[in-house]
């Protein structure tokens, strides 16, 4: 079987086992040699500021209890008229302990979009930049499209610019993703 491509899925489980639920889908995939139909597994984290007897500690959460994120491997089906992963990867993480289905209709999965997956930060996309600090580029897209910018800072890490735009004869700060601005041609 020849896959096409690769697609995140939301898989529901119990609260407070997201991590072992991972850590069980990992360990089949690697006993069960099925490296090559499921990808990645992952439970997005974010950290925040906590305040305890007056220490201000940075501690990690959760950002979706109960939900693990699933990379599969997904080719073409006819039948199906779409994406699909293989029957074996859906059995192995439908029945992994803890897992009570996936997200979607009638327990259907759905793959997340690539605008879902870079906004829940589960990858980072690449994006090539043509133009440096203090360089003049144009807005492209959202209210200020087409506007001239100046190029303050470049976080490449993060995958945003900051420029300043001239509005009604004041500097104003802007801080756009990177392909939202390009260098005039």
């Amino acid at each position: 079987m020849e896959f096409e491509d690769a697609k995140w899925y939301v898989v529901h489980t119990y609260s407070g086992y997201e991590n072992k639920v991972a850590s069980n889908i990992e360990k089949v995939v690697d006993n069960r040699n099925m490296q090559d139909q499921i990808l990645d597994v992952k439970v997005p984290t974010r950290f925040e500021d906590e305040i305890k007897d007056g220490v201000k500690r940075p501690v990690e959460r959760k950002m979706f209890p109960g939900y693990v994120l699933v990379k599969f491997a997904v080719y073409f089906d006819e039948k199906f008229g779409g994406l699909k992963m293989t029957d074996e990867a859906w059995y192995v993480v439908r029945n992994t302990r803890g897992v009570t289905g996936f997200v979607g209709p009638e327990s259907k999965p759905v793959p997340l979009t690539e605008q879902e997956v870079y906004a829940l930060g589960v990858e980072k996309y690449v994006v090539e930049v043509n133009y440096g600090v203090g360089d003049m580029v144009t807005v492209l897209g959202g209210p200020f499209d087409g506007s001239p910018a100046e190029v303050k800072k470049i976080d490449t890490e993060n995958n945003i610019v900051e420029v300043s735009i001239s509005i009604f004869g004041r500097e104003t700060p802007l801080t756009l993703p990177l392909d939202q601005v390009a260098r005039p041609e």
